[in-house]
């Protein structure tokens, strides 16, 4: 193990930005966690790593790690019917059935993993999430101007979360 991979584990806190930056809206997540390292002051005890599309190896590695966080917040963009770019929590038991059968952070066993942690390991989960506007069925990198102005408003809610 790394000492990348390490500090996952040894730090109370893990920010996972969630999402593939070539399919339009779903690189949100990677996005506030390139946001936070550059303008944010973030503190000593919060990891912040871009999951990008392998959240779920390092859920898994968490999950059989003696070692765990007490916290993970995911950051990550979905359609749940809302107004695109409008900011909503979901807990780990609201993950919408639907987005099982996708290729996000949601699909199995992504949301029993996070199930698992919370429920087994006692790890507190928070997901943070934006309503997209478009992902695109074919390579076209870059969030939309409804998700851009998210952002920041996303990075202050992960901020306040990193007690």
């Amino acid at each position: 193990m790394d000492d990348v991979t390490l500090s996952y584990y040894i730090k109370p806190v893990l920010v996972l930005g969630c999402g593939n930056l070539l399919f339009g809206d779903d690189g949100f997540g990677p996005k506030v966690v390139e946001y936070l390292k550059e303008n944010c002051p973030v503190p000593d005890h919060v990891a912040i790593v871009d999951a990008g599309t392998g959240v779920r190896d390092i859920l898994f590695d968490i999950a059989i790690s003696e070692r765990k966080p007490r916290k993970i917040i995911i950051i990550d963009a979905m359609d749940a019917g809302k107004e695109p770019g409008e900011i909503f929590e979901l807990d780990v038991s609201q993950i919408p059935q639907k987005k099982i059968d996708d290729f996000s952070m949601h699909q199995l066993p992504t949301s029993n993993l996070l199930r698992e942690l919370k429920e087994l390991c006692s790890i507190d989960v928070k997901i943070i999430s934006v309503q997209v506007e478009h992902i695109p069925d074919v390579v076209s990198p870059g969030i939309s101007a409804s998700l851009v102005g998210s952002v920041r408003d996303v990075c202050e809610k992960v901020l306040k979360e990193c007690v």
